[in-house]
């Protein structure tokens, strides 16, 4: 009979163990956890400190009974495994030590905790990972006597936290290390997220670290303060500052890790040491676009790794070929989503790349409650592979970034975007869907129909360059214009622009222009190049993305040239 140990219970351990008992009924199976509670959700913590989620006990997915009943699983709740011998094929609890045959490594990741100064001392704050996390966050953090709390980061975890406990009632600031808030998005797009978080009354400070907690005789904490001397009275701190694979076990045992120290495994879960497998947080899988060892601790990617190392401890084969960064939060009304590589990453593997942006609703203009949908896609601009693909509105984000993940995942071009049979119907989408526009607008782009450029392109253009050397030209009509444009724009409404032709032509420079989402600037670079006026770009996403971008609007008097 082969005898298979499962070490830890969170998410990937125990699907592991269910999927091996599916594919063999007589194997031994025993599963270490060495915490009280089994398969409980920790991505859905945040949602039950606002009350979304009903109780603790909906958090937990799986109950041992159901491991024990149903599928026939010795679960050893309590019993932590604090050493390994892979040669002799034995695991060490304190209690006694276990011989295996197979070995599925689930160790999961543990919070990071910052050297913050009097951390030690200090006892009203937590990380937010586990159930004892939950439980001491609901007890202490979610008292009435708690009015306000400070999380400290803000990724993807940090940010709905936030956002749960704005929800909750409480005063909440949220305090980011880095240039803005959910850094696995371009800064434009965690630009976006701030705005929202900030217009709901969180407060957001980046390129801001904790230094230290002012606390009490008790060790009560009174503030925080930052290491630019800011000093901000709370209540409860939440730390959500980063994970650490937990593999020091395996480690000591000379299995091959990368930098952070998760485990390396092929496609069939196998770490570098025989009859030993791994999944879950503890792992590097391969990224299938870079064909590199990376990084992703995401439930998804837990849940089936587990169930193919399960299926191949027992002699199936199941492969988990790896990932490539999908993900999604929301934040408040709003759904920020990715997948694939972005600038910041295609840039610094020095990947060639183009960018396409466009504004579009995500339901049709006649069907009631249209909301727009941003959508920047990269790409090669030789083989029009798409690369990546950030995403932010308040509908229809889930759907269109699981179409561009998808699309990578196949080796589509941008171009056959335009041909995919998406689902229509007026409430789910207009006749053409924003991710057929964005294909329309890069085959235009491509066939130098049409020229963009970005929100961060034409700040650092407008910086480097005088005045006199370009026209800015705002197409919009003259009441869109006298609400705030982007300084230094002259205002040609596009139902009059063929009247400035010749002047714009007589200019002989540089033209920007742009309006409010982008169409009617594209509108206007074609009154515009059909008249012999090349040297000219169309602002992508127009004044709404520059309006969400920065704060560098102008109130202008009206400058209509007639």
């Amino acid at each position: 009979m082969k005898k298979i140990i499962v070490i830890g219970g969170l998410s990937a351990g125990p699907s592991a163990a269910a999927k091996a008992r599916r594919e063999n009924e007589q194997a031994e199976i025993v599963l270490f956890e060495k915490g009280a509670n089994i398969s409980y959700a920790t991505c859905g913590m945040p949602y039950a400190f606002s009350g979304v989620i009903e109780s603790r006990d909906k958090l937990m997915v799986v109950k041992p009974e159901l491991l024990q009943n149903r599928f026939n699983i010795d679960v050893r709740l309590n019993e932590e495994i604090i050493k390994i011998d892979t040669k002799k094929k034995l695991v060490f609890s304190s209690v006694n030590e276990y011989a295996y045959d197979t070995l599925i490594f689930a160790t999961g990741a543990s919070s990071v905790v910052p050297p913050i100064g009097n951390i030690k001392l200090a006892s009203n704050w937590s990380t937010c990972r586990s159930m004892i996390d939950f439980d001491k966050i609901t007890k202490e953090g979610l008292t009435e006597e708690s009015k306000h709390i400070t999380v400290v980061g803000a990724g993807l975890i940090g940010v709905e936290v936030a956002e749960n406990l704005k929800a909750a009632g409480k005063k909440v600031t949220l305090i980011e290390g880095s240039t803005h808030v959910l850094n696995m998005w371009q800064q434009k797009f965690g630009n976006f997220a701030a705005n929202v978080l900030t217009s709901e009354g969180i407060e957001v400070l980046t390129e801001s670290l904790v230094s230290k907690f002012d606390i009490d005789k008790d060790g009560s904490i009174q503030s925080v303060i930052t290491n630019d001397g800011k000093q901000i009275s709370t209540d409860f701190v939440i730390l959500s500052v980063g994970i650490k694979p937990n593999t020091d076990l395996l480690v000591q045992e000379g299995a091959e890790v990368i930098g952070n120290g998760a485990l390396k495994v092929n496609e069939f879960m196998e770490t570098s040491i025989k009859d030993v497998y791994a999944a879950g947080d503890n792992v590097s899988i391969k990224n299938l676009q870079t064909n590199e060892f990376d990084y992703f601790p995401l439930g998804t990617h837990s849940n089936k790794a587990g169930r193919a190392a399960g299926a191949n401890v027992v002699g199936r084969t199941i492969e988990f070929k790896g990932a490539y960064k999908t993900a999604i939060i929301k934040v408040f009304d709003y759904t920020l989503a990715r997948t694939g590589m972005n600038a910041a990453t295609l840039t610094k593997k020095g990947i060639p790349f183009k960018t396409v942006l466009t504004v579009a609703g995500s339901t049709p203009g006649y069907y009631p409650g249209q909301k727009d949908l941003i959508t920047e896609i990269y790409y090669n601009p030789e083989t029009e592979a798409i690369l990546g693909a950030e995403l932010f509105g308040e509908v229809g984000v889930d759907k269109r970034v699981d179409v561009l993940s998808t699309a990578i995942y196949a080796k589509l071009k941008i171009t056959d975007l335009s041909q995919l049979d998406l689902a229509y119907a007026p409430p789910f989408s207009p006749a053409k869907d924003p991710i057929v526009v964005s294909s329309f607008v890069t085959e235009n782009i491509l066939n130098e129909r049409s020229e963009q450029i970005s929100v961060e392109e034409l700040e650092s253009f407008m910086q480097n360059n005088s005045e006199e050397d370009y026209l800015l030209i705002d197409t919009r009509t003259v009441k869109e214009y006298e609400k705030g444009t982007i300084p230094d724009a002259v205002n040609y409404p596009l139902d009059q622009l063929r009247k400035q032709v010749g002047f714009i032509k007589s200019q002989d420079k540089k033209i920007i222009i742009f309006c409010q989402k982008g169409l009617r600037g594209y509108l206007a670079e074609l009154i515009l190049r059909n008249n012999g006026i090349t040297n000219v770009m169309n602002v992508a996403g127009g004044f709404k993305i520059w309006q969400m971008y920065s704060d560098y609007i102008e109130i202008p008097e009206s400058r209509l040239v007639e």
